[in-house]
């Protein structure tokens, strides 16, 4: 995606700062974060499935973070981030902004690192994630999601307590270990023409372009975004950040107004497109994986699936092979997550 000049707004939503100048991240910010991650967050399968394959005319191979620690890619960069805090931060606590999965991930870190967390999270959160983040031992204070401001909350909580700000996405080393998703998966199976990613904040496909483009030279980077919620698809196309109304979709992991700041200029360089999906579409991508591959992942675990299912890919062929060969593509798709209680499972599907 070729970088744009920053434009006034437009109808398509408010413009916002294009984070020109943040640092990046690197394919070694990566390996590092698995090299701290080692021991500590689970190395999660990679499943085939022929039905799949039949069905959408490629070689699927889905990494499976719905079998990660937390149940969630989260944890990834959650523990990498407060891997790199000092005795003294850690001693004070954290305190991070969350819908759920990211929530989940920094609590059980902040457990296994020896500090405590502060969460803030949307009242209407889905009740196992608020669970399960309480039953690691963190801290919740609630908000309204259509209202109120979390960042600025996490913001106060943080200067009147001392504690470290922990960004669920907006942060290189949220973003070297979310990489480390992208990294096993290309070790596991070589080079992939496609990858396709969900898409919230943009922590999980900034870590993966940075390494998938350096370990695959032309895989084409494909981020997918629920119908109702597509600032990144617009920021791209308008070649700045760009703030949406609060997204209402079942995909609650990537009810995200606008991209974070460092995660778009990484996003804007590496990212080939980002298509959309309907509720419908994640509902029944949640349906073929518990049927036909027997794993439950939750709505926006399911949306890079969901796009693949619903032929959004198109018939062009791989990058790097001639017009005609008649090779499918090898196309990686991130299951980003499986925390979904089982009531939610039954009123999605029911």
């Amino acid at each position: 995606m070729t970088p744009g000049h920053t434009s006034p707004t437009s109808s398509e939503g408010s413009a916002v700062p294009d984070g020109s100048g943040t640092p990046g991240v690197t394919l070694d910010d990566v390996r590092d974060a698995a090299r701290r991650l080692s021991g500590v967050a689970h190395r999660t399968p990679v499943l085939r499935s022929r039905t799949l394959d039949a069905r959408t005319g490629t070689r699927a191979f889905l990494k499976c973070e719905n079998f990660q620690r937390a149940g969630a890619f989260k944890f990834r960069g959650a523990y990498h981030a407060l891997s790199h805090l000092t005795p003294e931060q850690l001693a004070r606590g954290v305190v991070a902004h969350s819908s759920g999965n990211h929530a989940q991930a920094l609590a059980l870190a902040a457990r296994e690192r020896g500090t405590h967390a502060v969460i803030v999270m949307p009242a209407d959160a889905p009740r196992s994630k608020r669970d399960a983040t309480a039953g690691y031992g963190a801290e919740i204070v609630t908000y309204d999601r259509y209202t109120e401001d979390r960042e600025a909350i996490s913001r106060r909580i943080s200067e009147e307590r001392g504690l470290t700000v922990i960004p669920p996405y907006d942060h290189p080393h949220i973003i070297a270990g979310q990489g480390t998703t992208a990294l096993e998966l290309l070790e596991e199976t070589g080079p992939l023409d496609v990858l396709l990613v969900p898409v919230g904040g943009g922590g999980l496909m900034a870590g993966a372009a940075t390494a998938a483009t350096a370990l695959a030279p032309g895989i084409r980077m494909i981020g997918v975004e629920p119908e109702a919620g597509d600032d990144t698809r617009r920021s791209l196309a308008a070649g700045h950040r760009v703030a949406v109304p609060v997204p209402r979709t079942i995909a609650d992991g990537q009810a995200v107004e606008t991209p974070g700041k460092l995660t778009f200029a990484i996003n804007r360089r590496l990212v080939d497109s980002v298509v959309l999906v309907t509720d419908d579409e994640i509902r029944a991508a949640m349906a073929f994986a518990f049927e036909r591959l027997k794993i439950v992942i939750e709505p926006s675990g399911a949306s890079a699936l969901a796009a693949l299912l619903a032929g959004r890919l198109g018939p062009p062929p791989a990058p790097g092979r001639p017009t005609g060969d008649p090779r499918p593509a090898r196309t990686g798709v991130i299951v980003s997550g499986g925390n979904i209680g089982v009531d939610r499972f039954r009123e999605l599907l029911g």
